[in-house]
């Protein structure tokens, strides 16, 4: 899968430059591929760029401006969405890329979440599994303590 970035190699306002540059320079330090697709000077690419962006997307007056990020055909988004996924730690998912071996799990879901903590429970300090009766003695014990 290729990461799609649309470009305007030539663009007059400093502030798509550096929205540019900063989803490539990211991107380049996660490793990721991706292809820069410029749409200044390449028509095809400006055309393709613009039927593709969904329409709940596009600004007011119909055409998006760079960058705009694709995973081959799918899209992803454009920079606001890029700079949020890049502050809750999720390019990976906005990529709609697995992240690479070694990074932290997804969120887990809650019932996941609550099984882990069960277990965890139901293990005593040998962190071996504890029978019911074992449980129950245990708690007698501390109700006795206090």
């Amino acid at each position: 899968m290729v990461i799609k970035v649309f470009l305007a190699s030539s663009s007059g306002s400093t502030a798509i430059k550096k929205k540019q540059q900063d989803v490539l320079g990211f991107l380049e330090a996660l490793k990721v591929d991706y292809a820069p697709l410029d749409i200044a000077c390449n028509e095809d690419n400006r055309m393709w760029m613009r039927e593709n962006v969904p329409v709940e997307k596009k600004p007011t007056n119909g055409i998006p401006l760079p960058p705009q990020i694709f995973n081959e055909e799918s899209y992803c988004g454009d920079y606001e969405t890029f700079f949020d996924a890049k502050e809750d730690n999720a390019v990976y998912a906005f990529l709609g890329l697995p992240p690479p071996p070694g990074s932290k799990k997804a969120p887990v879901k809650e019932e996941e979440a609550q099984e882990e903590v069960e277990d965890e429970e139901a293990k005593g300090e040998d962190d071996q599994p504890v029978s019911e009766e074992e449980e129950e003695l245990r708690q007698l014990e501390e109700e006795e303590d206090e």
